[in-house]
């Protein structure tokens, strides 16, 4: 992923590298195992109530890294006592398939793995993957991404029977501030925002919402499933985000995404994380532009980053894999959808 727009030498600021310990490798997995335990305590309690939660989980894709993912899945589920059961369908039937899952009572949460049809258009408008994922009920959308959850998620609002103000001229707008049901999050972005939580670069000491205040970071990547909705989650937070693809470097704020001249080196040597999502072997991300005590989290499959070279750098904490906290969201996730909507 390069800048179109580079405006000369990169300004270097001396640094004191005796402030720094030793690079740090943190795996997934402890960060994982936290959840996990509340998981499993969950599903006790309400397997105790007549209730054994169920997902189902769509393949309708040849797709290595989807099928990877479901098998993840598959053995976290189990291994929680969580019931998951994959339907592989053609493509041309996931809708019929989808819609039956939607009005089987017996299915707590549903997720589809995409891309199905990639950019292929729909009959209904737009393309048929998006289609597809705004068919998701919120009550079973486990993954957060059908249309009330992701406009919730770029609007800020946090619960779905949210708090509204009424303006002059009979205006009613959604807060997002109070209410009971909290809208769900997508689970690779709230993934990474636990791992941060996890790393103490939230500060918990700042009402919600103002925690990321004063600090910059860097997303190479602007998937709608990932990079997107994680740099707005973080915008939302207080930070500034610097969101970075094919097409460009953006400026992410509470609300607003803005146009920027800096390149690729000088947005990164000034930020403090570092969230690398380039699905390619062939992208790696220049370990001399990393400052000390920077934290670095790869969501690429393929490693976007030379490891060796990155754990070199003074107080680097370096997070390779997000996979086994993402199917613990996934979970987490779950549960929630069935005390939210699913208990009443």
């Amino acid at each position: 992923v390069r800048s179109r727009r580079h405006r000369g030498p990169v300004r270097q600021h001396k640094i004191n590298m005796a402030e720094f310990g030793p690079a740090e490798k943190i795996k997934a997995d402890d960060i994982a195992t936290v959840f996990r335990s509340e998981i499993r305590a969950d599903v006790e309690a309400l397997k105790a109530k007549g209730i054994t939660p169920t997902l189902v989980g769509f393949l309708g894709t040849g797709d290595v890294s989807a099928k990877k993912y479901s098998e993840w899945t598959s053995k976290a589920c189990e291994a929680d006592g969580i019931k998951f059961e994959v339907r592989e369908v053609d493509k041309m039937d996931l809708e019929n398939a989808l819609n039956a899952a939607n009005h089987d009572p017996n299915v707590h949460g549903i997720l589809i793995y995409y891309p199905c049809f990639g950019g292929s258009p729909s009959f209904y408008g737009g393309s048929m993957d998006d289609y597809l994922r705004d068919s998701v009920p919120i009550e079973k959308d486990v993954e957060g991404l059908c249309h009330t959850y992701r406009h919730n998620l770029y609007h800020n609002i946090r619960y779905v029977d949210t708090q509204t103000s009424k303006y002059k001229g009979g205006i009613v707008t959604q807060t997002g501030l109070e209410g009971t049901k909290k809208c769900l999050l997508p689970c690779t972005p709230l993934a990474i925002i636990k791992i941060l939580e996890y790393l103490k670069l939230y500060d918990e000491t700042q009402p919600v919402g103002n925690r990321m205040c004063g600090k910059n970071v860097t997303v190479i990547n602007r998937s709608e499933i990932v990079g997107r909705p994680l740099a707005a989650m973080m915008a939302n937070d207080g930070a500034d985000v610097y969101s970075v693809d094919l097409s460009g470097v953006f400026l992410m704020k509470r609300g607003k995404i803005v146009d920027v001249a800096e390149s690729q080196e000088a947005i990164v040597r000034k930020s403090s994380l570092i969230i690398t999502g380039v699905p390619t072997k062939d992208y790696k991300l220049p370990t001399e532009w990393v400052q000390p005590g920077t934290v670095v989290i790869n969501v690429s499959h393929f490693k976007n980053v030379d490891e060796e070279a990155l754990l070199k750098v003074p107080g680097v904490k370096y997070v390779p894999l997000v996979g086994k906290v993402t199917v613990g969201m996934l979970e987490r996730n779950l549960i929630r959808l069935i005390k939210q909507f699913q208990m009443e």
